[in-house]
C-alpha cells in the first residue's frame, strides 16, 4: 500500500552482504541490512536533517536469507538514514505496508528523537465506522519521523574491564537515569543525562552499593493516552530502539552524542567497581496493538516480529498481549530470536554492560500460549558465549501468569514473595513466621529444588513499581490522582501501614515510628541471605506522596531528592552502615543455603532459629510476633576469625525478652545494631560495638531489629 516510490541517487552503491544486520560503518563507507520476509521492497532513504526531504532514495535490489542488503560508498558517521517497505496492506492477514511510513531501522544503534504517532488523527474515523483498527493512512511521515543515525563504534575505553563481581557479593541500587540528577537540587553540570549521572558516582560509591540497576535506557515511545494528559513515560517500558541508548538522556551536543556519554558513564562507574545491570524490555515494542502507531517492526515485518490473533484463528489482524502493553514479541521466532540476542550482546560487547533485569521475562519464555524454561530463547542465552556469562535476572511474571522458581539455573530473579512477606512480617501481620524463615535464608522453598544457589533470589522490600520506602510507612492507600486515572491504577496490595496517620505529620511520635519502621525493614533486606536491592532514594526517604504507581511523573514527583541527603542525613548513615555490616560479615553472601553441612560433610548448626523468651520456635504459632536466629561465621573462611551473628526481629508493639546463645570460647557479645536507639547509636560502625551487660539476654524493644556479633 502507499506511493510508488523511485530509485534516486548519485551515490555509487553496490551489493554489500546480509550481515552484520543494521547500518555497519566501514572505511569505505556503510552497509545496511534489514530483515524482512513479506516486504515487496525495500528501499533506503538518506538525510542530511531530521526534517528534512530525503536526498538519496536506494532500492534494495539484494536479498539473501530474506535480508535486504546494500553498500553505499563514502557515507560517514552520523549519516541520517530510514526504511521504507514495499508490500501487501491487509490487516487480517497480519501485512500492514505502506510507503507513507518512514520505518527506524530495528537495528539502529542511535536515533535522532522522539517517535510521535503520526497515525492516530484517523482513530476517530476509525471508530465511527466500526472497525476496531487504524485505517490506511495517505499522510506521508517521512518529516517528522526521527532518523536512524549511522554510528561510529570507536570508543575510548582506556582499558575498562567488567568488575565480575560476584554474584553473592552484589549490593544493587535500583535507579532511573534523568531522574538521579534531573532536580534542580543535584548540583550536577549537565542534569537528567548520562554525563550528569557521572558526576553522582561518589555518592554510589560512599553509600557502599556495587551494581546499579538502570530503569530502561533504550529508546522508547511514550504512548497516546498518555501524552492526552500532558503527561510522558517516564519509565520508558516500551521501547522502539533496542540497540539505541534513550535519545534525552544525552546532552544533544550532537547526533548521536547519547552513545558516548553512554559509554563514557559505563567505564566510569566501572573505574569505581560498580557493575552496570540494564533493565530491559524484550516482552512488547512500543507500537502497541492494531490502534498503535507503526515505526518500525510493524511496517517491516508484522508477521515474523509479533504474534498475531484473530477471530477462529484465521485472522492475524489483532496482537496477542501477554504484556498487558498492546503486544507480545514472537520469541518462537527464529529471526526474532536473532533479533533480541544481538541486542543483548551489544550492550555487552560494544557498550560493556555487566548483566540484564528482564522486563515480564515470563513473556519470554512463552510457546505455543505456555511458559517453558526450555523455551528457545532460553537456550539460546545459555549457549551463547558472551551471554551466558553475564547477569540474567528476570521479572518472574506476566499478566498472566507467575513463575518465581521457575527459571533456567543460571538465572536469578526477583522474588516478590520476599517483598510481601517482609512487609506483612514488619507491620505486624500474624502468620508470617514460617513464610519469613524462607524469605531470610534465601528462599530454598523457591530455588533450592534443581541445584540453585541462594543467589538466585534478588530480595527487595522496594522497586520502582509500587511505594518507596517512606511512603510504605506513611501510607495505607495509594494516591495516584496525579496520574489523572482516577485513582483507578497501580496495586491495592501495598501491605502497608501508615503508623497512624495517613500522608505526612508532624507527630514526633509518628516521624519516630516511621523511621523505626523504615530501618526495620532495611534490616530485614539487608541481614537476608540473596541479592539485596536498594531503590535509589530510600536511604534518605524518598517520597512520591503516596504514588504507587509514578510511571507517568517525570518531574519531582519521581525525581530523586537532593535536599534530603541533609535533611535525612539519619537514615543515610544507617544504611552506609547496614550495607558496610552486611559486606563484612560472609556468612550473609552465601552461595549455599543453610543445611547443617560444613565443607568437610560435618553436621554443624550453622542457623539456629529462636522464638520468645529465646526458646524453640513453633513455626505455626499465630500470635508468635517475635524471631530471632543465629548464624555460625566459624565455617565463613574469614579473615574476620570465628564470629556469630545473633538477629532479632521483633514487630510487636510489645518488648520481648530474647536469652542469647552461649557465645563462643573466649568471646563476647556486642551490639551492632538496635533500631530502636537513638541516630548514631541505632547502627554502629565496626569497631565501636558495644559489649553486652548481661551476655545472656537482650531485651528487644517494640517493633525494632537487633544485630549481635560475637567475636
Amino acid at each position: 500500500m502507499g506511493y510508488e516510490l523511485k530509485h534516486s541517487t548519485r551515490r555509487k552503491v553496490s551489493a554489500g552482504k546480509f550481515y552484520p544486520m543494521g547500518a555497519v560503518l566501514t572505511g569505505e563507507g556503510v552497509n545496511f541490512a534489514i530483515y524482512s520476509q513479506s516486504a515487496g521492497e525495500v528501499y533506503l532513504l538518506l538525510f542530511d536533517r531530521p526534517e528534512a526531504d530525503p536526498t538519496d532514495i536506494i532500492r534494495m535490489e539484494q536479498r539473501t536469507r530474506y535480508i535486504w542488503h546494500v553498500f553505499v560508498h563514502g557515507l560517514k558517521a552520523g549519516q541520517l538514514y530510514g526504511f521504507k517497505a514495499a508490500g501487501e496492506y491487509n490487516p487480517s492477514r497480519g501485512l500492514r505496508f505502506s510507503t507513507y511510513r518512514l520505518l527506524l531501522d530495528p537495528y539502529a544503534k542511535a536515533i535522532t528523537g522522539k517517535a510521535v504517532n503520526t497515525d492516530n488523527l484517523l482513530l476517530a474515523y476509525d471508530v465511527l465506522s466500526g472497525a476496531r483498527d487504524l485505517s490506511i493512512d495517505v499522510r506521508d511521515n517521512t518529516a517528522v519521523i526521527p532518523k536512524s543515525i549511522v554510528v561510529d563504534d570507536q570508543f575510548d575505553w582506556k582499558g575498562d574491564r567488567h568488575p565480575d563481581i560476584p554474584f553473592e557479593k552484589l549490593v544493587i541500587y535500583e535507579v532511573h537515569v534523568k531522574g538521579f540528577t534531573a532536580g534542580a537540587g543535584s548540583g550536577v553540570q549537565h542534569p537528567g543525562t548520562y554525563l550528569g549521572f557521572i558526576e553522582k558516582i561518589p555518592y554510589l560509591k560512599d553509600l557502599g552499593v556495587n551494581a546499579v540497576e538502570l530503569l530502561p535506557v533504550h529508546e522508547y515511545y511514550t504512548e497516546d493516552f498518555i501524552t492526552a494528559k500532558g503527561l510522558t513515560n517516564y519509565w520508558g517500558y516500551n521501547t522502539v530502539g533496542f540497540f539505541a541508548p534513550e535519545s534525552s538522556y544525552g546532552t544533544g551536543s550532537y547526533p548521536g552524542c547519547q552513545v558516548e556519554e553512554f559509554k563514557t558513564m559505563v567505564r566510569e562507574l566501572h573505574r569505581a567497581g560498580i557493575e552496570v545491570i540494564l533493565d530491559v524490555v524484550y516482552n512488547h515494542t512500543g507500537e502497541g496493538n492494531e490502534m498503535g502507531p507503526t515505526i518500525s517492526f510493524k511496517g517491516i515485518d508484522n508477521p515474523t516480529y509479533y504474534i498475531l490473533t484473530g477471530p477462529g484463528g484465521e485472522s492475524r489482524r489483532y496482537y496477542m498481549n501477554y504484556t498487558g502493553c498492546g503486544n507480545s514479541l514472537n520469541l518462537g521466532n527464529a529471526p526474532v530470536i536473532r533479533f533480541v540476542m544481538d541486542s543483548l550482546r551489544y550492550w555487552v560487547e560494544a557498550m560493556h554492560v555487566d548483566g540484564f533485569r528482564f522486563d515480564l521475562a515470563s513473556v519470554l519464555g512463552r510457546e505455543e500460549g505456555s511458559f517453558r524454561n526450555s523455551a528457545s530463547f532460553f537456550d539460546a542465552v545459555s549457549q551463547d558465549p558472551v551471554l551466558s556469562r553475564v547477569k540474567l535476572i528476570a521479572e518472574p511474571w506476566d499478566i498472566g501468569t507467575y513463575q518465581a522458581g521457575n527459571f533456567p539455573v543460571d538465572w536469578a530473579e526477583w522474588n516478590g514473595r520476599f517483598r510481601d512477606t517482609v512487609r506483612r512480617f514488619v507491620k505486624g501481620d500474624p502468620g508470617q513466621v514460617r513464610e519469613l524463615g524462607w524469605r531470610l535464608t534465601g528462599s530454598a522453598d523457591l530455588y533450592g529444588d534443581d541445584g540453585r544457589s541462594a543467589y538466585n533470589s534478588v530480595n527487595f522490600v522496594t522497586c520502582h513499581d509500587g511505594f518507596t520506602l517512606k511512603d510504605l510507612v506513611s501510607y495505607n492507600w495509594k494516591h495516584n490522582e496525579a496520574n489523572q486515572e482516577n485513582n483507578s491504577d497501580g496495586t491495592n496490595e501495598n501491605y502497608s501501614w501508615n503508623c497512624g496517620v495517613e500522608g505526612e505529620s508532624d507527630d514526633p511520635a509518628v516521624v519516630a515510628l516511621r523511621k523505626q519502621q523504615a530501618k526495620n525493614l532495611l534490616c530485614a533486606l539487608l541481614f537476608s541471605v540473596g541479592i539485596p536491592m536498594i531503590l535509589g532514594g530510600d536511604e534518605v526517604l524518598r517520597s512520591q506522596g503516596g504514588n504507587n504507581n509514578a510511571y507517568c511523573q517525570d518531574n519531582a514527583i519521581s525525581w530523586f531528592d537532593w535536599s534530603l541527603v541533609k535533611t535525612n542525613a539519619e537514615m543515610l548513615e544507617f544504611t552506609k552502615r547496614a550495607i558496610a555490616f552486611r559486606r563484612r560479615y560472609s556468612v550473609l553472601q552465601r552461595t549455599k543455603y543453610f543445611s547443617g553441612i560444613d565443607n568437610d560433610g560435618n553436621l554443624v548448626p550453622d542457623i539456629s532459629w529462636f522464638g520468645r523468651d529465646g526458646g524453640s520456635i513453633w513455626w505455626d504459632d499465630p500470635d508468635l510476633r517475635v524471631v530471632g536466629y543465629l548464624l555460625d561465621g566459624s565455617e565463613s573462611r574469614s579473615e574476620l576469625g570465628d564470629y556469630l551473628l545473633f538477629i532479632v526481629f521483633n514487630p510487636d508493639h510489645c518488648m520481648q525478652f530474647m536469652k542469647l546463645p552461649q557465645p563462643l570460647p573466649g568471646t563476647s557479645w556486642y551490639r551492632v545494631a538496635d533500631t530502636s536507639l537513638p541516630a548514631g547509636d541505632d547502627f554502629l560502625a565496626a569497631g565501636s560495638e558495644v559489649a553486652l551487660n548481661p551476655q545472656d539476654q537482650y531485651l528487644a524493644n517494640p517493633r525494632s531489629a537487633v544485630a549481635l556479633l560475637c567475636r
